[in-house]
């Protein structure tokens, strides 16, 4: 979060505050996403005005449970995206889906609390075999849900059919191209057709229905090699039966930056960050509150301050029948890691390389397009 954007937003806690406390409905957009939770119960309200708190302070022991989650179903993938941890065989955690059990206990304890849970990390959520159980488990709670997918087996029956009976709020489907040739500069080893199928398939679906959910969303990340497609973007993402479309810069992840370099649009105004020469500007405005209310669950069960920590060089504990997330949560361990984050972030390699840090905003998209009526609750 930027500085200027955190004081905005603390300017406007007043009606946040007595929406939330007396209305219960709150409404905000995630990366672009409008999201509007309505009926709030009494633990989720408290939990926001708790939250709100800790944007001011920082405590390293925050007042409120997590506002938000990230929640890694698997750690493997069945493409070999370059910049990325798996893509690039840089991720050293061993290749895994998420117990579902853990994440049952998971629910159980922030359920009641979360606003948004994404259910994606490094790997291919879809791929996990029980998404089923995972989806039910998710419905059960008064939050959005938001997962994410390279789209390679979106056509498959039993993942449809999933999706109908627990849709999720949102369904982001990454395309990187409007083209075979061009989706697989990135998405190496991806093809359109089983992503275009799914997608036309849920549209059917709803149509045929009447079904609201999922909200179909393209996210579409801009780079060198794609950005004169942008153009014909809003026409394939309607024909192809989306909801909404929105451009995504490139984000860099914790590795060698010449990575990323050979990937950057030409057109300064797509890109995320500005440059001099070959160099990244740093900016010094910079407010991190992932660590203090948006950690990542990952697929082994270690819980991090941020996704950006790949390998869990400095996970806050790992989630066991035996160790609830309060513990973790509010452990030593968890504060001690949120003193550096907050005071010294520079000690650590994945804040070093934040891909926040230096936009010059917080959402790593820069627009979006709404094709049809996006009113989410």
């Amino acid at each position: 979060m930027r500085l200027r954007e955190r004081w905005e937003y603390l300017g406007r806690a007043p009606v946040i505050a007595w929406n939330a406390v007396v209305r219960g409905r709150y409404c905000f957009q995630y990366d672009f996403m409008p999201i509007t939770v309505r009926g709030m119960s009494a633990a989720q309200r408290l939990n926001l005005l708790r939250s709100g708190l800790n944007l001011i302070w920082r405590r390293l022991k925050p007042w409120s449970w997590p506002l938000n989650m990230q929640v890694e179903l698997t750690s493997f993938c069945n493409l070999q995206c370059p910049v990325c941890p798996v893509g690039a065989r840089e991720l050293e955690r061993s290749a895994r889906a998420i117990d579902v059990a853990l994440v049952e206990q998971l629910m159980r304890e922030v359920g009641p609390y979360l606003l948004t849970v994404s259910l994606w990390g490094w790997g291919e959520p879809l791929l996990h075999p029980r998404l089923d159980r995972i989806m039910e488990i998710t419905a059960r709670y008064p939050m959005a849900t938001l997962l994410s997918t390279n789209g390679q087996n979106l056509n498959d029956a039993g993942v449809q059919q999933v999706l109908r009976d627990c849709p999720p709020t949102y369904l982001i489907v990454a395309l990187d191209g409007l083209c075979d040739e061009t989706n697989s500069v990135y998405r190496r080893g991806a093809r359109l057709q089983p992503a275009l199928e799914g997608v036309r398939a849920l549209a059917e679906w709803k149509r045929s229905t009447g079904a609201r959910l999922p909200m179909l969303h393209c996210r579409f990340m801009v780079m060198r090699h794609n950005e004169h497609e942008l153009p014909g973007l809003c026409q394939f993402c309607e024909e192809a039966g989306f909801d909404m479309a929105s451009v995504r810069t490139l984000s860099v992840i914790d590795s060698p930056l010449d990575r990323h370099t050979g990937m950057i649009p030409g057109s300064e105004s797509l890109r995320a960050y500005a440059y001099q020469g070959d160099q990244r500007v740093r900016r010094q405005d910079f407010v991190c509150q992932h660590a203090f209310s948006f950690p990542t669950l990952m697929a082994d069960g270690q819980l991090v301050a941020c996704d950006q920590d790949f390998n869990c060089r400095h996970a806050y504990g790992t989630l066991s029948p035996e160790t609830s997330l309060a513990q973790i949560w509010w452990s030593s361990q968890a504060s001690s890691i949120r003193r550096v984050i907050r005071d010294n972030p520079d000690q650590f390699s994945f804040c070093r390389n934040c891909p926040f840090a230096d936009r010059p905003i917080s959402s790593c998209s820069i627009c979006s397009f709404h094709l049809r009526p996006v009113v989410p609750e």
